[in-house]
């Protein structure tokens, strides 16, 4: 588990990472439905590059948050909505959000308690692994495909950084 601080927010995001996963379509049934109480942010790994999308993301939810100008429901649906540089909403979602074959889960929660954590790692069947292997887990290909990164780019920066450039500016678009 990791926590950070948010630059300009009074707020913390809570991090964890979970390998093999075996019930993510009970999990998502729980998120869709609204039964997971207190909320998190549940996030295919696969899709996430390294900590500074997500904490990019973060930042861009407590910002339209702090603004009142959320575009999806609530703020943590807000933080997996915003580490896709697409306006899609459900085309976030489906890329980014937990799925039915989802295998390695990032599980988000802003200022968590100790007993949110305890309950989220209750409810999550896999193992738990130090975000470092975040890296190991992520679709590089994917990724790349879907963010549209060119060798170009990769010439002059990682592809980690492609994706934290296009988060950034999505709302410049």
């Amino acid at each position: 588990m990791a926590s950070f601080e948010l630059e300009g927010h009074s707020s913390s995001l809570a991090v964890l990472l979970f390998r093999d996963v075996t019930n993510c379509k009970d999990l998502r049934q729980l998120v869709v439905s609204g039964r997971v109480n207190p909320e998190f942010a549940f996030i295919n790994a696969a899709g996430v590059l390294g900590l500074l999308p997500l904490q990019l993301a973060a930042h861009k939810a407590l910002t339209n948050n702090s603004r009142g100008r959320l575009v999806t429901k609530t703020l943590h649906a807000e933080l997996v909505y915003n580490l896709s540089g697409s306006k899609h909403i459900g085309e976030s979602f489906k890329r980014f959000g937990v799925g039915d074959d989802t295998r390695h889960l990032l599980v988000a929660r802003f200022d968590a308690a100790p007993e949110d954590l305890a309950y989220v790692r209750g409810l999550v069947r896999g193992a738990e692994v130090p975000l470092e292997q975040l890296a190991d887990l992520a679709d590089g290909g994917a990724a790349a495909k879907f963010f549209k990164i060119g060798d170009h780019e990769l010439a002059v920066g990682s592809a980690e950084e492609a994706v934290a450039c296009r988060i950034a500016v999505r709302d410049c678009l």
